[in-house]
């Protein structure tokens, strides 16, 4: 008697077991998204500048409701297209990634419109001791001798000549996803073709330094630059001569008024004498 009734529980158990069981998989089945769609992912990690080939890329399906802006759906119109920013694999590829339509591979696909690529070369202090690496932004400070009209009277100065300027290579690499230092010897950075002029007149006429900025700081460092002068508390020379030369102000001397001209004439009368003035 009492293992049939130890049977009979059991067996409602397992009855009741899956019938949950298919309440929750049929609960599950309403969840999950009605519709997919088929986007481009990349198949492997591929780093900025390169060209994406058959290999590198494959569809999969994704959330139609979440479908990433500009996602692409046709692998193979991607053959030959250049990243300008590095991707993830199994991350959706989006036409703000890849760089115009016959774009060759390397570091001219990272160049925006209307920009040009220059090269400094710099050492550990003017590299920033290695931290001035691609993507980050930097100011362009010259330490020069001030142009006056005479050698005895020129002056050193420092000055911050151009800011804000995106790193786009150091050396040979032109990877953003590394944040070690790298010592090296030379840094390429993007200018417009004025900041260019200006660049290459900087590195002719003094020394160059690279200042690293915050990257989400815009705003200038307006300055008058820093000479030999300010830098100590002093007075600038051609001031000092100005003060010399100038003559020292007197205050004007009032004279005092000539008093009216009167006829006087003296009288006496018995012992006493007195002034009569007309």
């Amino acid at each position: 008697m009492k293992n049939r009734r130890a049977y009979t529980m059991m067996a409602i158990a397992i009855v009741l077991g899956l019938a949950a069981v298919a309440l929750a998989s049929r609960w599950l089945l309403r969840q999950a998204p009605s519709t997919a769609a088929h986007v481009v992912v990349a198949t492997a990690d591929v780093n900025l500048g390169q060209r994406l080939g058959p290999e590198t890329v494959k569809l999969a399906e994704w959330p139609a409701d979440s479908l990433p802006a500009g996602a692409l759906t046709d692998p193979l119109k991607l053959s030959g297209r250049v990243l300008k920013t590095s991707v993830l694999r199994g991350e959706p590829l989006t036409e703000a990634k890849l760089a115009p339509a016959g774009t060759l591979g390397g570091l001219s696909a990272l160049i925006t419109e209307g920009k040009r690529a220059i090269t400094v070369r710099v050492n550990d202090v003017v590299g920033v001791a290695g931290f001035a690496l691609p993507g980050n932004f930097v100011d362009i400070l010259v330490s020069t001798q001030a142009d006056t009209s005479t050698a005895e009277d020129r002056e050193a100065i420092s000055k911050i000549v151009l800011e804000r300027i995106l790193v786009l290579a150091v050396a040979q690499e032109v990877g953003r996803d590394d944040t070690k230092p790298r010592v090296v010897n030379a840094v390429t950075l993007e200018v417009s073709p004025e900041q260019a002029e200006m660049l290459d007149l900087a590195r002719s006429v003094g020394n160059l330094s690279l200042v690293l900025r915050n990257q989400i700081d815009p705003q200038p460092g307006t300055t008058a630059g820093a000479t030999k002068s300010s830098l100590l508390g002093l007075a600038s020379p051609k001031a000092v001569e100005a003060a010399i030369a100038a003559p020292a102000r007197r205050a004007p001397v009032r004279q005092a008024s000539a008093a009216p001209y009167r006829h006087c004439i003296g009288a006496i009368d018995g012992l006493r004498s007195r002034k009569e003035c007309l």
